[in-house]
């Protein structure tokens, strides 16, 4: 079953893409989201240093007509809402694709992930732009075929190092103790660890931090 992830741009008309811009540096992750005839209700993480004037913007947007704070720290705050402009959930309820949540939205741009056949992924595709929403396939693949991110050597070296106190603060182990431990050369050793840190710190930026990245060819 193919999965996808996408980068939406979200039209001035949708709240969440007006707020979002209107606070580029405040996160927005949608926790859950229910489509209900011509309504949406849902529940929105805010995270950010601006909180009160978010959460102010929110409320005075014309498309929503609820909002109940659940829970508020210093620099996140989680509401439910209600919206009678849920035009980003039509478009999933239409194409019968499942998303997976949280979906994170940051100055205008939801990045949505999703597991579907191809049929659904295109008419995915279609409901977007019907809805006057244009996107960027960031990747597509088999899930069956997911790619494996490291290979066995780098693996078990990170693996080792990690065990070993490798990355504690101050260390427990020094590079040669470590490539005594995995039986490899110091060199090896240090080349290894390196790309298999490299694979490991871009997937975490791509995936967790929502930063597409200028992917150069790795050598072998």
């Amino acid at each position: 079953m193919p999965y996808a992830k996408l980068t939406i741009d979200l039209p001035e008309a949708v709240w969440i893409g007006e707020v979002s811009r209107e606070f580029p540096s405040t996160t927005f992750r949608v926790l859950s989201a229910v489509p209900s005839g011509d309504a949406g209700f849902g529940l929105l993480e805010i995270e950010g240093e601006s909180i009160p004037p978010v959460l102010d913007a929110i409320e005075d947007r014309a498309g929503i007509s609820a909002v109940e704070l659940m829970q508020r720290t210093e620099d996140t705050a989680v509401v439910q809402f209600e919206t009678s402009e849920p035009l980003l959930l039509l478009s999933i309820q239409e194409s019968g694709a499942p998303i997976e949540l949280p979906l994170t939205i940051r100055d205008g741009k939801a990045v949505i992930e999703l597991t579907a056949s191809r049929d659904r992924l295109s008419e995915f595709g279609r409901q977007l732009e019907a809805f006057g929403m244009s996107y960027t396939l960031n990747r597509v693949y088999d899930a069956v075929d997911t790619p494996t991110l490291l290979t066995d050597q780098q693996r078990r070296l990170l693996v080792t190092a990690a065990e070993l106190g490798y990355y504690d603060t101050p260390r427990e182990c020094t590079l040669t103790e470590l490539a005594e431990e995995v039986d490899l050369a110091k060199s090896t050793a240090s080349v290894t660890l390196h790309r298999a840190e490299e694979t490991v710190v871009k997937e975490f930026v791509a995936e967790r931090l929502d930063v597409t990245l200028d992917e150069q060819p790795q050598a072998v």
